[in-house]
């Protein structure tokens, strides 16, 4: 497991960590409440005038407090077990992996396979005037297929199929040159006023390390320009670019031009 694949699973746990703990709340504050409730007779109305009204509505109304604590609780612990799930389930390749360049190429191979199967299967189609019990393909897609029949054209997979999947494959191409392209750099560092700025060519990151706090402005300006604090870093940072090393350079210019 690579150190961004580290990363992700750490997160996912963090994830699971906070719901576990927003749930274990949850529970403490649901019971509490009940505790709290059964101290109060079935069925028992406030008796209004009488010296122990302003205690009763007080009892109740820190019962309600304490069950709505216990639902908000619980909708963190559902928030958390939500955003655990998704990053768990999320396939998408992101540049930032460092085995994205292997799995772009697997993607488009994938893919390639996938047209050049689609095109035969229409061809046998075609071949055999429509009887797709004559055409050599997985049953499992066979089913698919028969699934949705009346959804046809002319064949199983339409033209609009075959664009988009073409379409994929061109996307990714571009994609696995501009990574390709990306990765060939050489880690680059600048520094002045303690500074330093640093083309992180492994992480994929614009970083900027502060020796200290820096003032408010310099953080608004990096925030406005996609930087994020990385506590787990150490610094400022937002995705490579042109554009990043750019805004990168506008801060030292900020910080001298403070200075001065």
């Amino acid at each position: 497991m690579n150190n961004f694949e580290n990363k992700r699973q750490n997160r996912i746990d963090r994830y699971n960590e906070l719901a576990q703990k927003s749930e274990s709340k949850s529970d403490d504050a649901y019971k509490k409440a009940k505790k709290e409730s059964s101290m109060i007779p079935f069925g028992q109305p406030i008796l209004v005038g009488h010296h122990s009204e302003k205690r009763h509505r007080n009892h109740l109304k820190r019962i309600d407090g304490v069950f709505e604590k216990s639902f908000k609780e619980q909708e963190k612990a559902d928030y958390y077990r939500n955003k655990a799930e998704a990053a768990q389930n999320n396939t998408a390749i992101f540049s930032d992996d460092p085995d994205a360049i292997q799995k772009l190429k697997d993607k488009i191979a994938s893919l390639e396979q996938s047209q050049s199967e689609m095109k035969r299967i229409n061809k046998e189609f075609r071949q055999n005037k429509g009887d797709i019990t004559k055409v050599d393909f997985d049953q499992k897609l066979l089913r698919e297929i028969k699934s949705n029949v009346q959804s046809w054209h002319k064949v199983p997979f339409p033209t609009y199929a075959l664009s988009n999947n073409n379409a994929n494959i061109r996307r990714l191409k571009q994609r696995l040159k501009r990574l390709e392209r990306m990765a060939s750099d050489t880690p680059t560092e600048v520094e002045k006023n303690g500074v330093r700025i640093v083309e992180n060519v492994q992480e994929n990151r614009c970083q900027i390390f502060f020796p200290g706090i820096p003032d408010e402005s310099i953080r608004k300006f990096l925030k406005s320009h996609g930087f994020r604090w990385s506590r787990y870093n150490g610094c400022w940072q937002r995705h490579r670019s042109a554009t990043a090393t750019h805004f990168a350079n506008e801060v030292l210019k900020l910080i001298e031009k403070e200075g001065s």
